[in-house]
């Protein structure tokens, strides 16, 4: 029994084309978790300043939010296979300016601005491109555990990139992460040059750019559990995770463990995440999964009110881990429903609001948490972003039964999809 379900768990790996992109994944993922870390720290030595954190991570994810749309559409116009191999071509190439920039002694704050943003912009794309991939890659019978095979490679990397990353930081620099991180995207781009991709495998957009990108917008308001679940996610991302972008002013000024125990608390969350993307991955009850996101959403908070106020490095080291457990409980569930019950020639605009949503309001969050960390404390502002999300959860349980309805008869009537290449 166990191993039948140990089984279950991997059964997306028995496609070539997932391997390949799991593999890459795998290498790629740890060092963009590197640069990360790094980036982060860099930035509170260079400036010192919580509202430059959150600045910067302003900079570097609000083009997610302006141009997931656009993004969108394009996944769903163009070759998917081709844009992600664009866009990881591009991110190596920024990764190693970064990299020459820092090692040579020359990098200036507006030059972390600039390339924060680029990536931002070549991410925004990346995205719903890489993610539509994955119905190709694997058919819709196999969706939900690519998705969620899909998290557990992100969460493991970040178990792993931000403990290397604290390391290599506090014995030698911020330069090397970077370097190391451009180097890893040779892994990604040889798994994606290996992969065969039916071209009829992708659902092209007909019409007109504006129209195809309202239309995008007018399925998701429409449709119950999408717009329950992308106004909850909109919510959580302001409210909640920009306790990431503070973490180092706990590292350092409340914990005092400086750029290691940064690492280890950014690795915390790496496998807190990792847990929650294993466990999705054996879950195959579609129906169960609005139920997910709500629990995961009701305990988000209370582990990050403990996490606030704690002073001992072990307590908010298992607070971080609960943190991101419930996230990716949330996000998991949240993109599996989505893309398992939307139609085949919306799944790329679909996947776009996602990442709007999940990630693109994200930096809205970090740059009103920075300004208000300057102004009120660290503290009081996760706290009150804590008190935020507990009220949303609250909010989108007393709209469950409508949301159940919508699944099950959406689960019902959902097309089906092409056949993936073994």
């Amino acid at each position: 029994m166990a191993r039948a379900g140990s089984k279950a768990v991997w059964r997306s790996l028995r496609y070539r084309n997932f391997q390949l992109f799991f593999a890459g994944q795998l290498v790629s993922l740890v060092g963009t978790w590197m640069q990360t870390v790094a980036q982060s720290w860099l930035v509170y030595r260079l400036t010192g300043s919580p509202a430059q954190l959150g600045l910067i991570n302003f900079a570097g994810q609000i083009p997610l939010f302006l141009l997931s749309p656009i993004a969108g559409y394009a996944a769903d116009r163009f070759n998917r296979l081709h844009v992600v191999m664009l866009t990881q071509a591009t991110a190596m190439t920024l990764a190693a300016v970064l990299a020459a920039l820092t090692l040579t002694g020359h990098i200036q704050i507006w030059q972390l601005y600039l390339l924060s943003t680029s990536l931002g912009i070549t991410q925004a794309f990346d995205i719903p491109a890489r993610q539509s991939l994955f119905v190709d890659m694997v058919g819709r019978e196999d969706l939900m555990n690519a998705i969620a095979l899909n998290a557990s490679i992100y969460n493991s990397a970040r178990l792993v990139g931000p403990a290397i990353a604290g390391l290599l930081v506090a014995r030698l620099g911020e330069g090397w992460c970077f370097t190391l991180n451009a180097v890893s995207y040779v892994a990604v781009l040889v798994a994606l040059f290996l992969m065969t991709v039916r071209p009829s495998e992708h659902h092209r957009a007909q019409g007109s750019a504006w129209e195809t990108i309202r239309e995008g917008f007018r399925f998701s308001a429409r449709t119950t559990p999408f717009r329950e679940l992308l106004s909850l996610l909109a919510i959580m991302s302001f409210a909640g995770m920009p306790y990431l972008v503070l973490m180092p002013i706990f590292a350092d000024q409340v914990l005092h463990s400086g750029a290691q125990g940064y690492g280890l608390l950014m690795a915390a969350g790496g496998a807190g995440a990792l847990a929650g993307a294993l466990i999705m991955a054996s879950r195959t009850n579609m129906t169960r999964f609005p139920d997910y996101a709500f629990r995961a959403t009701a305990f988000f908070p209370f582990a990050l009110g403990l996490f606030t106020w704690s002073t001992s490095f072990w307590l908010s080291w298992s607070m971080v881990f609960a943190t991101a457990f419930a996230v990716i409980i949330q996000l998991n569930a949240t993109n599996t429903l989505m893309q398992t019950i939307v139609p085949n020639r919306l799944r790329g605009r679909i996947i776009s609001l996602y990442s709007m949503m999940s990630i693109g309001v994200g930096p809205l969050g970090a740059m009103a948490a920075g300004f208000a960390a300057d102004s009120f404390g660290a503290r009081i502002t996760l706290s009150a972003g804590a008190a935020i999300c507990m009220a949303a959860s609250w909010t989108y349980a007393t709209r469950l039964p409508a949301i159940h309805k919508s699944v099950k008869e959406m689960v019902q009537h959902a097309e089906p999809a092409s056949e993936p290449v073994s």
